[in-house]
């Protein structure tokens, strides 16, 4: 058997997604789809977006950067790491660890 992830270094997406405005939800999707390659995501409709947003979760399960916990997904808090459109929904322990004295 396969030991989980420890959850100290996870964060819940449903969480991250709960804490963006409802308003702005479909521009923080799109803002991840365009994140993570996905072409055309800005045009996409938003039912499209949220089938390819699970598909891109369903990715990260795939590679071992999440893990599905019942209707969650937990993940890897260095996974975030570059998605811009994130930053200002996560709390300060949720975000990545960068060094900032190269700046």
């Amino acid at each position: 058997m396969s030991t989980p992830p420890a959850t100290s270094s996870m964060l819940s997406w449903r969480s991250l997604e709960a804490s963006v405005p409802l308003d702005d939800l479909p521009g923080f999707h799109r803002a991840f789809l365009s994140w993570r390659g996905v072409e055309g995501a800005a045009e996409l409709p938003l039912r499209r977006v949220q089938q390819r947003v699970e598909a891109e979760l369903n990715k990260w399960v795939q590679s071992g950067q999440a893990v599905r916990s019942a209707e969650d997904l937990l993940i890897e808090r260095a996974t975030l790491d570059g998605f811009a459109a994130a930053r200002p929904w996560l709390s300060a322990a949720d975000l990545p660890e960068t060094d900032d004295s190269a700046v």
